[in-house]
This record gives structure tokens, C-alpha cells and sequence, in this order.
């Protein structure tokens, strides 16, 4: 019974708080679409202020298919081929010479063991 009558005065106490601490803060400023676009970061243009670690993908719509072709620091690593009839698929360059091999998917098959030796 005492549990119960603290829980209630706990409650009632942390809700009278919360509305006196609401009644302090002032109200937020107008919006102001003009100064707001003066004290922004100027934009990054796509192409020369991408980092090295963020592909830059450029799309190209041919009559038949879509390529994307896939890049990091100006080097092309991969390429995925959508035709228009079909299944997708990529081109990868994985030893980074030039060499292109056809993947039909980015999943390799490769699964890890998820044996349980042990539980608790």
C-alpha cells in the first residue's frame, strides 16, 4: 500500500515539475527563410567536393538498359547493367587492375558458421 501511494505522489510531483519547467522556456524565433539561406554552409558542388570515401554513381539511360557506374577517388571499382527486360547485373573490378568480372549479384555465397556451442 505505501508502494503504491509513493509511486502516485512520484508521478503527480514529476508532472507538476515538468509543467512549471514548460511554462519557463521562451518561444522559438520566427522562421526567416532569407537569413537562414545567408548563414548556411555554402553547398558542396557532386562532382570535386565529394569525399574519398563516398562513391559518386553516375547514371546513364541508354535505349535498351540503365548503367550506373560506381567510383571512389575518380577510380572505377564496379558497374551495374539494368536492362530493360531481365535481371540486373555488375561488372566488379576486385584485385583493382582494370579487369572486370560479371557478377549476377553482390552476394557471394559466402555464409559464416552460426553454430550455438554454448548457451546460457
Amino acid at each position: 500500500m505505501r508502494l503504491k501511494l509513493f509511486l502516485l505522489l512520484a508521478t503527480l510531483s514529476a508532472g507538476s515539475y515538468a509543467a512549471t519547467m514548460a511554462q519557463d522556456v521562451p518561444p522559438p524565433p520566427p522562421l526567416d527563410a532569407a537569413a537562414d539561406a545567408k548563414d548556411a554552409p555554402p553547398a558542396k558542388p557532386a562532382g570535386n567536393g565529394a569525399s574519398a570515401e563516398e562513391p559518386q554513381v553516375t547514371i546513364t539511360r541508354e535505349t535498351g538498359r540503365t548503367v550506373e557506374e560506381y567510383r571512389v577517388g575518380g577510380k572505377l571499382y564496379m558497374i551495374k547493367i539494368t536492362p530493360k527486360i531481365g535481371k540486373p547485373y555488375y561488372l566488379v573490378d576486385d584485385r583493382g587492375d582494370g579487369k572486370f568480372v560479371r557478377q549476377d549479384s553482390l552476394d557471394n555465397g559466402f555464409r559464416v558458421p552460426r553454430w550455438i556451442i554454448h548457451q546460457f
